[in-house]
């Protein structure tokens, strides 16, 4: 398999340089190099933003995630993707149109135009940096040790995750924002048809849908209902969720850049309504495949299990598409993060276009070579923080959303407040700080705190803009 791998690799970079020679910018100007030209259509601007979305995790994590929790997941997925599209529509729109009045060079630098505060701007950097390079470092690791599993004599694993973030930074470094989401749309493509093909098959084993859960239900019943054989799925648990998921578009700033670069409002509602189904029909084959797992794999590790299900329980092709379309998807994502924090450092600082895009190139270098020592020392806290991402770009949620929607001169209160939030949530997470008050999760104490800050702001202490 190591042959058709090899193959199969030198296939898919040479579509990523005939994509950087399709994409290559003669100028390199802060809209063309960081904003991609700032007029996407429909198509490209769906596939670019799914890919951000659905990263490797999508592939290894869901999965074992259906296996070990159960279809629950489905309760929160559904609604939260709704309400996520809902909210994408109507407040995407009035991003839209504050970030073009206020020269939008990243969400970071919209914060400090916004609040009138620098600090506003280092919170929502600082916030980004501090959950994304753990997210990018963990998913680089964890294929890094995927990749050195299937071929151990080939490359130790800290030789995998140079490939992987060479590969990152070069694409990046060369193309820009444009060449990323060409090749997002490759790796779009290619993930989506890989995981169904996979899907099917596992179907394929128990022979029908209703026979896979059929055989579930005499295996362990719990899986089939909620809150699941481990008692995960909580109210609690859900309403967490579907903050983090439905604040993404506005507190990852991959995405929310894609939402301003949008060609109009029709492209922006049609890739919304898109991201929408989607991200249903990329999650549904993984609970295919997790239960499929929880018949076969109900002891196994997660690498076992995710090896069984990608490549030792497939044929030879599928194995290597599977095998390349985790590699794309974590080099797609990833990349995608890493432009974005360098574009949010330059989005803060008050250049003239050829100065700001040499630092901004020069910190996309810095912060790869972060997440490549992070991915080769990975600690358990650093995993921990990884798998907390969402959760922790939300508690920014409160004061971004303000900063977004409101037509008010706006105080420092929510960049002091939101500041605070985060260093309270990381430290809950390290174990220094209570998770639960009461039986209540910290996380959810957060967000009312901060939501009831914002109001503070808005409706207390806010003046309302001179005309």
């Amino acid at each position: 398999m190591l042959t058709n791998f090899i193959i199969a690799s030198a296939v898919y970079l040479a579509i990523l340089i005939f994509l950087v020679r399709r994409t290559r910018i003669k100028e390199k100007t802060t809209s063309n190099y960081l904003l991609g030209g700032g007029n996407i259509g429909f198509v490209i601007g769906l596939f670019t933003t799914a890919a951000t979305l659905f990263s490797a995790f999508t592939v290894v994590g869901m999965p074992d995630f259906f296996r070990t929790h159960g279809v629950g997941a489905w309760i929160f997925l559904a609604v939260s993707d709704t309400m996520m599209v809902y909210g994408l529509i109507r407040v995407g729109e009035v991003l839209r149109r504050k970030a073009r009045n206020l020269d939008f060079k990243g969400m970071s630098g919209l914060m400090a135009s916004t609040y009138q505060s620098k600090l506003a701007g280092y919170v929502a950097f600082g916030g980004a940096v501090i959950f994304l390079i753990p997210y990018i470092a963990v998913q680089i690791s964890g294929i890094s040790i995927f990749l050195n599993a299937a071929f151990p004599e080939a490359l130790p694993v800290w030789a995998w995750s140079l490939g992987i973030v060479a590969v990152m930074v070069v694409y990046s470094e060369t193309g820009g924002l444009r060449a990323i989401m060409y090749n997002d749309t490759l790796q779009g493509i290619l993930l989506f048809f890989t995981i169904w093909v996979v899907g099917y098959n596992c179907i394929a084993h128990f022979g029908s849908v209703e026979s896979m859960f059929a055989e579930v239900k005499v295996l362990n019943e719990k899986l089939l209902s909620v809150p699941g054989p481990k008692g995960l799925f909580t109210a609690q648990f859900f309403i967490i969720s579907a903050i983090a998921i439905i604040c993404l578009p506005f507190t990852q700033p991959q995405i929310s850049t894609r939402v301003v670069i949008m060609k109009n409002s029709a492209s922006l509602k049609k890739m919304a309504v898109g991201l929408g189904v989607v991200a249903i029909l990329v999650i549904l084959p993984t609970l295919f495949m997790g239960m499929y797992g929880a018949i076969l794999y109900p002891d196994s590790s997660t690498q076992d299990f995710i090896g069984h299900v990608l490549l030792y329980d497939q044929a030879p092709a599928i194995a290597t598409l599977g095998l390349i379309g985790l590699v794309a998807a974590a080099i797609s994502t990833s990349d995608s993060q890493i432009f974005a924090l360098g574009s949010e450092l330059r989005s803060l600082l008050n250049l003239e276009d050829a100065k700001s895009i040499k630092i901004t190139r020069f910190f996309i270098v810095v912060f790869g070579l972060l997440a490549l020592i992070f991915s080769i020392v990975s600690t358990e806290h650093l995993v921990l923080l990884a798998r907390t991402s969402f959760t922790g770009t939300a508690i920014m949620a409160p004061m971004i959303l303000t900063g977004i929607l409101s037509s008010k001169k706006l105080t420092s209160l929510m960049p002091l407040v939101t500041l605070g939030g985060l260093l309270f949530f990381i430290l809950s997470k390290l174990s220094v700080m209570p998770t639960q008050f009461f039986g209540i999760q910290s996380e959810l104490i957060l967000f009312a705190t901060l939501i009831t800050a914002s109001l503070v702001e808005v409706f207390i202490l806010g003046a309302r803009k001179a005309e």
